[in-house]
């Protein structure tokens, strides 16, 4: 690793996306992995679907070896701007956000409707069944 490493913009690494040209962000730092591409054990594949973000999480899940670990440094190209990499997406489960909504039609009225519209729909089509069949 250099001693002075280039900081890069967030938006500057995520174009580099395509199997000729691929940068990758783990752990803060920036690495242009186009050459090791054919050599990766999981395929290019992998490494492309984790460019356009922070790889971090998908790096430390897959459990690389001390080895890999090591030959990351001759791909190490700089540092990237935190202040510039977009904030996580926080997930909320359907759960939370129905408790969150305010004005929703209560719980009790929708069970209410699933039981009486079939019942409705049901009883229409008995009275026109009635009333139209020829006598």
């Amino acid at each position: 690793m250099g001693s002075d490493p280039k900081t890069h913009k967030f938006e500057d690494v995520v174009i580099h996306n395509k199997t000729k040209d691929c940068w990758l962000i783990i752990a803060g730092k920036v690495y242009n992995v186009t050459p090791f591409m054919d050599d990766h054990p999981g395929g290019d594949e992998v490494l492309l679907a984790a460019t356009g973000k922070d790889a971090t999480d998908d790096f430390e899940d897959t459990g690389h070896s001390d080895n890999a670990r090591e030959m990351m440094d001759k791909y190490y190209i700089g540092e990237i701007d935190p202040s510039t990499v977009p904030q996580k997406r926080v997930f909320i489960t359907p759960e939370q956000a129905h408790s969150n909504s305010i004005g929703k039609t209560p719980d009790f009225l929708i069970k209410i409707l699933q039981f009486l519209v079939p019942i409705l729909i049901l009883g229409l089509a008995f009275a026109v069944r009635k009333y139209t069949k020829e006598k």
